[in-house]
């Protein structure tokens, strides 16, 4: 906050701007990380075949974490970009000048990279190559402490608690299908 402050004082960045990446840290940095736990918490009590590789040791809450950031995908923002020369994508070209959308979750479940992508799968060897913190330039800042904050709290959570359930059927929970991020707006457990 120090930088954007800074940045504002020099006049470099207007105090709306400064208002609004703050806004954007905050957020980014907080209610990811949260529905990402929370949602990849429903996926392994969902299946609990996964959750006993896990606890078992059998695969490493490490990669679990990336298979889960993978198929819980949290960020639902579209990439608007403008492509500054002729590009080929999926087998259609982008003319330079044109402008596009990309769906970048949606690389979370591309068959070619993840087979049978709408299956959990926590050993998946491939997992890291989520797309669930971006790619390239526009990639999350953030992306090595929510990997450590997801690690800590899944270790912990089913070791503490090792009776943790849903108190009430998954299809009952409040989504929160409205933001550019996705999770529910409580999941009452019980054990």
């Amino acid at each position: 906050m120090t930088f954007l402050a800074d940045h504002v004082t020099n006049g470099d960045l207007t105090r709306e701007d400064a208002l609004m990446d703050a806004n954007l840290l905050l957020l980014g940095g907080h209610e990811t990380t949260a529905n990402v736990i929370t949602l990849g918490t429903m996926a392994l009590l969902e299946n609990p075949d996964q959750l006993a590789r896990i606890t078992s040791g059998e695969v490493t809450v490490t990669n679990a974490i990336e298979e889960l950031l993978r198929i819980t995908s949290v960020t639902h923002s579209n990439a608007m970009r403008l492509a500054l020369e002729d590009i080929e994508v999926g087998g259609r070209t982008i003319p330079a000048g044109d402008g596009f959308i990309a769906a970048v979750s949606a690389a979370n479940w591309d068959e070619s990279i993840f087979p049978n992508p709408e299956v959990l799968d926590v050993g998946r060897p491939e997992a890291r190559q989520h797309m669930a913190f971006g790619y390239g330039v526009h990639q999350c800042l953030g992306q090595a402490l929510a990997r450590m904050e997801l690690e800590v709290v899944l270790e912990a959570v089913f070791d503490v608690i090792p009776g943790l359930r849903s108190a009430q059927p998954i299809e009952q929970l409040r989504f929160k299908d409205d933001s550019a991020f996705y999770g529910v707006h409580e999941f009452p457990v019980t054990w």
